[in-house]
């Protein structure tokens, strides 16, 4: 090792050395609220991801509920697929696993959902399991519409029912 490359590494030791004394120092004797090197109980690793918690009714892909004019329709996945097929009537509300839906989206679900005179609320998702169709259903019944349902099996299923063309 060459002795400018030993000074260097000497140096960058007492750097480090030093700013880290000095960050301890303020964290103990200047921040208002010191940061804790231990804590004081285990801390949590896994974040558990918000379960939607209201009452849905699955129905198969031919159901005539799902045809009906009393019936709301969303789309539960992402707009790539929405644009690439979707049920004709239906509202497309992306859902996603890890961010609850926003309350202005639900807002105006209901409102649409109102206006449209719809009886009830069909959701289809993309079918996966879990479903992201069966996951908003419950998310949107848990957050006060009543009369939910989702599309067993997603838009697959609802495609791989219909007799060709668009719903």
């Amino acid at each position: 090792m060459t002795k400018d490359l030993k000074r260097s590494l000497w140096d960058s030791l007492a750097i480090t050395l030093v700013f880290s004394i000095l960050g301890l120092a303020v964290n103990a004797w200047v921040h208002p609220h010191p940061l804790k090197f231990i804590a004081d109980e285990p801390y949590q690793t896994m974040v558990p991801c918000p379960v939607p918690g209201g009452n849905t009714t699955p129905i198969d892909p031919g159901d005539a509920r799902l045809f009906s004019p009393d019936s709301f329709i969303i789309d539960a996945r992402d707009n790539g697929d929405f644009a690439k097929w979707h049920f004709t009537k239906a509202m497309n509300v992306p859902f996603d696993y890890l961010d609850p839906t926003p309350d202005k989206v639900l807002e105006k679900v209901a409102e649409k959902a109102a206006a449209s005179g719809a009886k009830r609320v069909v959701v289809y998702g993309d079918g996966d399991d879990p479903d992201t169709g069966e996951q908003l259903a419950k998310e949107i019944s848990g957050r006060g519409i009543k009369n939910v349902f989702f599309v067993k099996g997603g838009a697959p299923s609802i495609e791989q029912a219909k007799p060709g063309g668009s719903r």
